[in-house]
């Protein structure tokens, strides 16, 4: 027996009459008023533009200074590259949502979106894993420094940084596109997050969402409990320092590189170490903003343009510049 048009259209869209979705809406704040959201476009929009611009300008530096190309600011300016794309994946859609107001976004825009967010946070705690290393060696090893921190060390070490949040986070493509969404196309966030994306399904996910902790929380606390080991070597080294000003310089260096930590995992392990299921879809977007906005902001200056050195650096490269087109 043949089937008519109507019947085939009617069975093809599933129970209740939902039919698949195809693409998404974001609605993070589809509530304020219009002016506000122009407003908040705009703040946003001058945090991402010095984001990029200070991160950008470590690269340059890195680059260009010959006092600069140690291990340690060759680390630093590959956690720069890494925050421009880090803020960029989900910042660029922010600003689109809230200057024009098109708020859509297809499936694969949205899961590629996703991906992205989620590997490159995990190819930066390994990143940050690798400097605590690096300044664990300079300070409690420092006579060994240049002997184990070679360059081609330092170059595999970033390239294992970089495969790993890459590929151990490719889990991630794969439980979203073993989701279906056939009801609501409403994503409560600004970005593509993993919560809001599960709790959208029409399909079973209780068990996607212990995949998903299992394996964020095993990036996370696995990388943090790295990080602290070798700050908790680099603190009794500081101890044995012989010159309260040599361990006031390295105790000041040390409290503002674990205050972007604690920024890092707090927010971190406030959303995906805990139960996704537990945390609310307000604290997602108000801890999202901090993760891809505020932080990636803050890490060009604690690690680079408060140090003297990158400092005469980029004065020289200004001057420089200066004499080129002003000659």
């Amino acid at each position: 027996m043949f089937l008519s048009r109507q019947e085939v259209l009617k069975s093809s869209m599933g129970p209740e009459n939902e039919t698949a979705v195809t693409e998404f809406i974001l609605e993070g704040f589809s509530g304020l008023d219009q002016r506000l959201q122009l407003f908040l476009s705009l703040v946003l929009f001058l945090i991402y533009l010095t984001t990029v611009m200070g991160n950008a300008t470590i690269i340059f530096l890195v680059c260009v200074n010959q006092h600069l190309q140690t291990p340690m600011y060759f680390f630093i300016s590959n956690l720069s590259f890494l925050e421009i794309w880090f803020t960029s994946c989900t910042s660029t859609k922010l600003f689109v949502m809230l200057g024009s107001g098109r708020r859509t976004i297809s499936l694969s825009s949205c899961f590629a979106q996703s991906y992205f967010y989620f590997a490159l946070g995990c190819t930066e705690f390994v990143l940050l894993v690798v400097m605590s290393f690096d300044r664990y060696v300079a300070i409690c090893q420092p006579l060994r420094y240049v002997a184990i921190m070679k360059p081609q060390l330092c170059i595999h070490m970033i390239v294992a940084a970089w495969v790993i949040g890459i590929t151990l986070l490719s889990y991630h493509l794969v439980l979203l596109f073993k989701l279906n969404f056939c009801g609501s196309n409403k994503i409560h966030h600004f970005f593509c997050d993993s919560s809001p994306l599960f709790k959208l399904s029409c399909s079973g996910t209780s068990l996607l969402w212990k995949i998903d902790s299992v394996l964020l929380s095993f990036v996370i606390l696995g990388s943090l409990c790295l990080t602290l080991a070798f700050y908790m070597g680099i603190f009794f080294c500081i101890l044995r320092l012989p010159a309260a000003t040599g361990r006031k310089r390295a105790f000041t260096t040390c409290s503002s590189h674990l205050t972007t930590l604690a920024i890092a995992y707090g927010s971190c392990i406030a959303l995906y170490v805990c139960p996704s299921e537990e945390v609310s879809l307000e604290t997602n977007r108000i801890v999202g903003l901090l993760n891809t906005v505020l932080y990636p902001l803050l890490n060009p200056f604690i690690y680079s343009l408060r140090n003297k050195t990158v400092i005469l650096a980029l004065h020289k490269a200004i001057a420089r510049a200066a004499v080129q087109i002003f000659p």
